[in-house]
């Protein structure tokens, strides 16, 4: 996952802040998670005692971080089982976290699992399931957690196509009815910097909101040569960032963050429809597999409020990541905590809200008080899915399309094999081939 930029930005607070802050529920209901009050069974868990499992699902370096942020989140929390597509990247990743966290990584070979299959044991074998894997896999690794009685948290996005959605959907609702918790790994609601901007928007610190700029630009995701020995499935695999099958592509994967604050800042708004356009330029080699390279996507949200979202994933360019909110009175730019125009403002506090979003979700573990982030997370990560399915077939999408469509990039997520082909493969040149908007359907 592209990460964001520090958001170290001094040691002050505010009034708003401190409010938020001054118990556990008011600071969860700050970053819009939703509470119950029917209780979990306080401090007993499968492990016995106050002895909290974790297990991760996928062993990259972002569920690497994540496993230190839920250790660190909880005292009482134990790293017992580990997965990935490669045996080997969960032992390394048992290694390196040993080092870091040596008295709370419990993970013996017997609890090391590879290959696709490798999630059910880790959901067998923890309380709390880490999940930041290829994208396809987050509805149903969540699905089925939440199915066995676990804890989840899940990275974004949470899903690539209206069908994955529909399944995470189903796991949010699911977790409802059983009283588990589920936290979104879109981070933009956990931190409380961007909080009080949002907030100060709400309280018309701007005016009426006209229109926002997203934008992510930035070279492409790391690029993996092609290691012997490996099979074109476990290549694409490797280089999943790289592959529509498994990553959905860049609207989802990197504009969900933008598009998340986007909808937070119209008071959770879904759009109404969109359109965009992209394609390949400059990162054609066939290492880049069959993502497109650059992304513009223009939303029509209520009142009249256009949304103007840009990525990209080229070298040697200009880069910024910024949500530009632009109202009658001013202008808010939320990733940078200012205001500016009639009243003027910028926040000085510190937050990191990689740490929060554990925090918040061990804390209403032990309290018993599950949080929820379903409503939004399924919305965000919809909003961007319509928007890339606009950019691969050049059409305008409504909605109300994508939320009645199930399409999905085959194969489906339960069908995945360890022995079987992937449903790309290279043309003469070595090449993938890519959508070509204004040919290709798929709603």
């Amino acid at each position: 996952m592209a990460q964001a930029k520090s958001f170290d930005k001094g040691t002050g607070s505010t009034r708003r802040e401190f409010l938020r802050a001054s118990t556990a529920t008011a600071a969860a209901a700050a970053t819009g998670v939703m509470t119950g009050t029917l209780g979990l069974q306080r401090g007993v868990f499968a492990a016995g005692g106050d002895v909290i499992r974790v297990g991760m699902i996928g062993c990259g370096g972002r569920n690497a971080g994540a496993a230190v942020q839920a250790l660190s989140a909880d005292p009482g929390c134990r790293l017992t089982a580990m997965c990935d597509i490669f045996l080997d990247r969960v032992r390394d990743k048992r290694r390196i976290l040993q080092e870091q966290k040596k008295d709370q990584v419990q993970v013996d070979d017997a609890h090391c699992f590879g290959g696709f299959d490798g999630y059910k044991q880790v959901i067998e074998s923890a309380d709390v399931v880490v999940i930041a894997n290829a994208a396809k896999f987050h509805p149903l690794h969540a699905l089925r957690a939440i199915q066995a009685g676990k804890h989840v948290f899940v990275e974004k996005p949470h899903g690539i196509d209206p069908a994955g959605i529909k399944t995470m959907r189903q796991a949010a609702d699911l977790a409802r009815q059983k009283n588990l918790c589920l936290v979104s790994g879109l981070h933009s609601r956990y931190h409380t910097g961007y909080a009080e901007t949002v907030q100060r928007i709400h309280d018309g610190a701007i005016g009426k909101v006209i229109a926002v700029e997203e934008n992510f630009l930035r070279g492409p995701y790391g690029v993996i040569p092609r290691r012997e020995g490996l099979t074109e499935l476990l290549w694409q695999c490797s280089t999943q960032y790289h592959f529509r099958w498994l990553s959905g592509d860049d609207v989802p994967q990197s504009l969900v963050h933008n598009l998340d604050r986007t909808s937070w800042v119209l008071h959770d708004a879904a759009p109404l429809k969109c359109h965009g356009l992209g394609g390949r330029s400059s990162m054609t080699e066939p290492i880049y597999g069959d993502v497109f390279d650059h992304h513009a996507v223009v939303y029509d949200f209520p009142d009249g409020v256009m949304v103007y979202a840009l990525c990209r994933t080229t070298n040697g360019c200009y880069n910024d990541s910024a949500s530009v909110v632009l109202g009658s009175k001013g202008k808010a730019d939320v990733t940078r905590c200012e205001i500016s125009g009639e009243n003027p403002w910028r926040w000085n506090g510190r937050c990191d809200p990689y740490q929060r979003e554990h925090d918040v979700l061990f804390a209403a573990i032990r309290s018993g008080k599950p949080v929820n982030n379903g409503d939004y997370m399924t919305r965000s990560t919809m909003i961007t899915v319509m928007g890339q399915i606009s950019c691969y077939t050049g059409k305008e999408v409504t909605w109300e399309q994508a939320n009645q469509s199930d399409f999905y990039y085959p194969p489906k997520p339960e069908e995945c094999r360890d022995d079987m082909a992937p449903p790309v493969q290279a043309g003469p040149d070595g090449s993938y081939p890519v959508p070509k908007p204004g040919f290709n359907k798929m709603i």
